[in-house]
C-alpha cells in the first residue's frame, strides 16, 4: 500500500502548488452550471403514484382506466364556481368562453364539460393536454401546462360573483413542486447556518468553519444542475433526490472536512510548515476520505438495484453529489487551506504543542480501558432497543397529496369538495372493463353498483347511475342516452330545451361522463372506505378486502377485467415494494461495503464486526423511533420509506467513523501497544468523530424541522420521521457504537483485528505488544476477561 501513500502525497502537493487555479476551476464549473443547467427541483417529480413499476397492480388499475381520460393524455381540472345562488346564463356562457380559451393553450387537445354540480352552483372543466406521462420532462410540461391555464383565467372576463380554479391532482403536483423547491432551499440555507455555527464552536475559529462548508456547497450547487440536466434527458431523479442530495452533501462533505483539518492543525502543532503539513494530511487522510466516500457510494449506487423508483431514483443523483465531493475534498478544499494559512485556525492556536485534546476522546479512552464492561453494556442496551423495532408498522404516503395552502389548486380542491364531493375527497377507485358500452348494458353498471354498495368495506359509493349525487336506474339511462347520445359528447347548450323537472335527470347524466369513458366500456365507481382516510394505515391494510370486493362486483357485472386506484392501494402497494427492496438492496450495499472496508483495513476480521456493529446500530434506532413516534406520539405506524434510508445511511455514514478511527489505531498500532493505541487513536479522533456526528445529525435534525414546517400537509409525518429518525441514529452510532463498542471490540480481539495482514504477522513476531505474544484463540480471550479486572493488559 506504499504506492497509495505516495499517490495521496502527490496530490496534496499539487493540491498546494496550484491551489489558485484549482479555485478559479471551480469557481468557473459552478458558474457555467448555474447559468446553463437547469435546476434539480425543476425536474423532479412529487407524484407519489409514479413510485411504482408496470406490474404493480395499482399501476395495472390505472392503465386499465386510462380510456377515462384518454391513455396519452393528462386531465387537468378547472371549476368554476358562484359564491351565491345557482349558475345563471351569464355565468354559463362566460363558463363556455372560458372553455374555449382555454382549448387554446398550448399543448391541449381538447377540453370536456363534465357537468354542473347538484346544488347548480359550480361546474367542472376537464382539460386534456398531450404532455410527456413521466420524468422530468413531464414535471416541466404539467408546470407549463398549468401555468397557461391560470394566465387564461386570470385574462378571462367572469361575471360579478363567479371564479374559477384549477385543482386535482395535477394542478396540486404542480404547486407542491413549487413548495418543494422553496422548502429546499430553506432546508439548504438552515443547514449551512447551523452547520456553521457548531464549527466555530468546534474551531473556535472564525474562518475555518467557511472553508469546511464552502466545497461542500458548491459542490450542492454543481451537483444538482448535472443531476437536473441527466434528468432531463431520460435519468429517473426520485422525488426526495433533491432534499437528500442537500442534507448528504452537506453532512458528508463537512465529516471529510473535518477529518483533513482537524490532521492539518494537529500536524502544525506538531511542528510542521503549513504547507508541509497540508501535504502530510492528505497522505494520511486521503485514503481515509476516498475509502469513505467509495463507501458510500457503493451503497448508494446499490439503490439501483430497486425496482421502487424513488430508491432507485436516488441512486444516480446521490452517487454523483459524493464523487464530486470526493474530488472537492481532494482538491479544493486542500487548496483554500494553503491559500488561508495558518489564519484559516485563527484565533485558536497552532504552534507547536498548542491546543489540547477534546474531552469526549479522552473520556473514551479511559472508558476503553474497561472493554468488557463497556462492550456488555453496550449490547444489553443496544439488543433492548433493537428488540423494539420489532414493533414497526409501515405507514406512510401513496397516489395524491395535499396541495399547499394558500395556492389556486387548493382554493380549486375546495370548490370541488364543497360542489363535487363525490368527486373531491380523495376517493378510492374502482375501474370495471364491460363487455358492452354501459348504455348498452345499464342492468350490469347498476349490478355492479349494487354489489358495491353491499360490501361492508364501503361506507359510499359513486358511479355513472349517480354521478352528482342525483340517482338514476338504468332505464333512465339508457333513455338519456338514446335523447342525448354518449355523455362526454354533450354541452350545455341541450339543457335548453329542458323542463325544470328534467335538469336534474339531465345534469347527472351528463356528469356520468366522468365515471364512463368515451366508448363506454371503461366504468368506475368513487368509493369511500370504512377504514377511515385512504392516506391512514388501516386504509391501506383494508386493500387487499377492497380488491377482492371490486373482483365480486366485476363478476356481478360480467365484466371482462377489474382494478382498484387511489391513495390507498398505491400506498400498499408501495409498502410491499419497499419491504422487498429492503431485502434486496441491503445484502449487495453488505458485501459490496465488506470488501472496501477489508481492502482499506488490510483485514477479513475487522469488516465482520464493524457491519454487524451497524447493522445492531441500525435495528436500535429503528427501536428508538418506534418508541418514540409510535409509543409515545401515538402514531399509525413510521413512513415505509424510514427503515429503507436508515440502513443505508447508517450503513455508509457510520463506515465513515469506522474507517476514521480504526485507520488511525492501525496507524498507532504500528508504534503503540494496541491498548495504547486505541487510546491514543480515540484522543485525536474524538473531536473529529463527534463534531462530525453532530453536523450530520444536525442537518438531519434541520430537514425534520423546516420540511415539517414547510412541506404539504400529506409528506409533513414523512419528512419528520425521515429527519428525526436519522438523527438519532447517527448520534447514537457517533457517541456510542464508533466511539466506545467498536474500540472495546477492538481491544478484546487483539492482534486478530489485522489478519491476514502484515501487522498481523508482526505482531505475531514480537512487535510492540501489551502482552505476552501468543496465538489468539478463546483461551486469549478469557485471560483478557479475567485480567481486566485486575489491571491486566491482555489486549494485542
Amino acid at each position: 500500500m506504499a504506492f497509495v501513500g505516495t499517490f495521496f502525497a502527490a496530490a496534496g502537493r499539487l493540491a498546494v502548488r496550484f491551489r489558485w487555479a484549482i479555485v478559479l476551476a471551480w469557481v468557473a464549473g459552478v458558474v457555467a452550471a448555474m447559468a446553463l443547467l437547469p435546476s434539480l427541483s425543476s425536474v423532479t417529480q412529487s407524484d407519489n403514484t409514479s413510485f411504482l413499476p408496470a406490474s404493480a397492480p395499482s399501476q395495472q388499475a390505472a392503465r386499465l382506466a386510462s380510456p377515462l381520460q384518454g391513455a396519452t393524455l393528462t386531465a387537468v381540472t378547472v371549476v368554476a364556481a358562484t359564491s351565491g345562488g345557482p349558475l345563471i346564463s351569464a355565468d354559463q356562457l362566460a363558463i363556455a368562453r372560458l372553455s374555449g380559451a382555454l382549448s387554446r393553450v398550448g399543448r391541449v387537445a381538447g377540453v370536456r364539460d363534465a357537468g354542473q354540480s347538484a346544488d347548480a352552483r359550480a361546474e367542472q372543466l376537464t382539460v386534456l393536454a398531450a404532455l410527456a406521462q413521466s420524468g422530468g420532462l413531464a414535471t416541466a410540461q404539467q408546470a407549463s401546462l398549468v401555468a397557461g391555464l391560470r394566465d387564461v383565467i386570470r385574462t378571462t372576463a367572469l361575471p360579478a360573483g363567479l371564479v374559477a380554479h384549477t385543482a386535482g391532482t395535477v394542478a396540486t403536483r404542480v404547486d407542491n413542486n413549487a413548495t418543494s423547491t422553496k422548502t429546499g432551499g430553506q432546508v439548504q440555507w438552515f443547514s449551512i447556518i447551523f452547520v456553521i455555527a457548531l464549527l466555530i464552536a468546534v474551531f473556535r475559529s472564525a474562518l475555518a468553519p467557511l472553508i469546511a462548508v464552502l466545497p461542500a456547497l458548491i459542490v450542492v450547487l454543481v451537483a444538482e444542475r448535472l443531476t437536473a440536466e441527466a434528468a432531463v434527458h431520460g435519468l429517473g431523479v426520485s422525488q426526495i433526490a433533491s432534499l437528500l442530495l442537500i442534507v448528504l452533501v452537506l453532512g458528508a462533505g463537512t465529516d471529510y472536512a473535518l477529518f483533513l483539518m482537524f490532521r492539518v492543525r494537529e500536524e502544525m502543532r506538531a511542528g510542521l510548515a503549513c504547507h508541509e503539513a497540508i501535504t502530510r494530511s492528505v497522505a494520511r487522510v486521503g485514503e481515509t476520505i476516498t475509502f469513505s466516500a467509495g463507501v458510500l457510494i457503493a451503497a448508494l449506487l446499490s439503490l439501483a438495484a430497486a425496482s421502487f423508483s424513488l430508491y432507485s431514483g436516488l441512486a444516480a443523483p446521490l452517487a454523483i453529489a459524493i464523487a464530486l465531493m470526493l474530488i472537492a475534498g481532494l482538491t479544493l478544499l486542500p487548496a483554500l487551506l494553503a491559500i488561508c494559512g495558518p489564519a484559516a485556525f485563527w484565533p485558536s492556536s497552532v504552534k507547536p504543542g498548542g491546543g489540547r485534546a477534546g474531552w469526549w476522546g479522552a473520556a473514551c479512552a479511559r472508558i476503553v480501558r474497561r472493554p468488557v464492561a463497556t462492550l456488555a453494556a453496550g449490547l444489553v442496551v443496544f439488543c433492548g432497543l433493537a428488540l423494539a423495532s420489532a414493533s414497526y408498522l409501515a405507514a406512510g404516503f401513496g397516489g395524491p397529496a395535499t396541495a399547499p395552502a394558500g395556492s389556486d389548486s387548493a382554493r380549486g380542491d375546495a370548490l370541488l369538495a364543497r360542489h363535487f364531493p363525490q368527486t373531491a375527497a380523495n376517493p378510492t377507485i374502482i375501474v370495471l372493463r364491460l363487455r358492452q358500452p354501459a348504455w348498452a348494458a345499464p342492468a350490469s353498471v347498476a349490478a355492479a353498483g349494487r354489489q358495491l354498495a353491499a360490501e361492508p368495506v364501503f361506507t359510499s359509493v359513486s358511479g355513472p347511475l349517480n354521478a352528482n349525487g342525483t340517482a338514476l336506474t338504468a332505464e333512465q339511462y339508457a333513455a338519456l342516452y338514446a335523447a342525448f347520445g354518449p355523455p362526454r359528447a354533450m354541452t350545455a347548450a341541450a339543457a335548453a330545451r329542458l323542463r325544470p323537472a328534467e335538469l336534474a335527470a339531465y345534469q347527472s347524466y351528463r356528469a356520468s361522463g366522468s365515471y364512463v369513458s368515451a366508448d363506454g366500456r371503461t366504468i368506475s365507481f368513487a368509493t369511500s372506505l370504512a377504514a377511515g382516510s385512504p392516506a391512514s394505515t388501516a386504509a391501506a391494510q383494508a386493500v387487499p378486502a377492497v380488491r377482492a370486493a371490486a373482483g365480486r362486483a366485476a363478476r356481478a357485472a360480467g365484466a371482462q377485467a377489474s382494478g382498484v386506484t387511489g391513495q390507498a392501494a398505491f400506498t400498499y402497494d408501495v409498502a410491499q415494494l419497499s419491504d422487498g427492496d429492503l431485502w434486496t438492496v441491503i445484502p449487495i450495499a453488505i458485501a459490496v461495503i465488506a470488501v472496501l472496508l477489508a481492502l482499506v483495513l488490510r483485514s477479513l476480521i475487522a469488516p465482520l464486526y464493524l457491519i454487524a456493529s451497524v447493522v445492531l446500530s441500525y435495528f436500535a434506532a429503528l427501536g428508538l423511533t418506534v418508541l418514540l413516534f409510535v409509543n409515545v406520539a401515538g402514531q399509525p405506524g413510521l413512513t415505509f420509506i424510514l427503515p429503507f434510508l436508515l440502513f443505508v445511511f447508517l450503513l455508509a455514514l457510520g463506515e465513515d467513523y469506522n474507517i476514521l478511527v480504526m485507520t488511525r489505531i492501525r496507524e498507532e498500532a504500528q508504534r503503540l501497544p494496541l491498548r495504547d493505541a486505541v487510546g491514543r487513536a480515540l484522543s485525536v479522533t474524538g473531536t473529529t468523530v463527534t463534531s462530525a456526528g453532530l453536523v450530520l445529525a444536525g442537518t438531519f435534525g434541520v430537514l425534520a424541522i423546516v420540511g415539517s414546517g414547510s412541506a404539504g400537509a400529506q409528506n409533513v409525518r414523512t419528512i419528520v420521521n425521515v429527519g428525526v429518525g436519522l438523527a438519532l441514529g447517527v448520534l447514537m452510532d457517533t457517541f456510542l457504537v464508533r466511539t466506545l463498542l467498536v474500540p472495546s471490540a477492538v481491544v478484546l480481539i487483539g492482534r486478530w483485528n489485522w489478519w491476514p495482514s502484515a501487522l498481523y504477522r508482526a505482531r505475531r513476531a514480537g512487535a510492540p505488544q501489551s502482552g505476552p505474544g501468543v496465538p489468539f484463540t478463546t483461551v486469549e480471550l478469557l485471560l483478557n476477561l479475567a485480567t481486566e479486572g485486575h489491571g491486566g493488559r491482555g489486549a494485542r
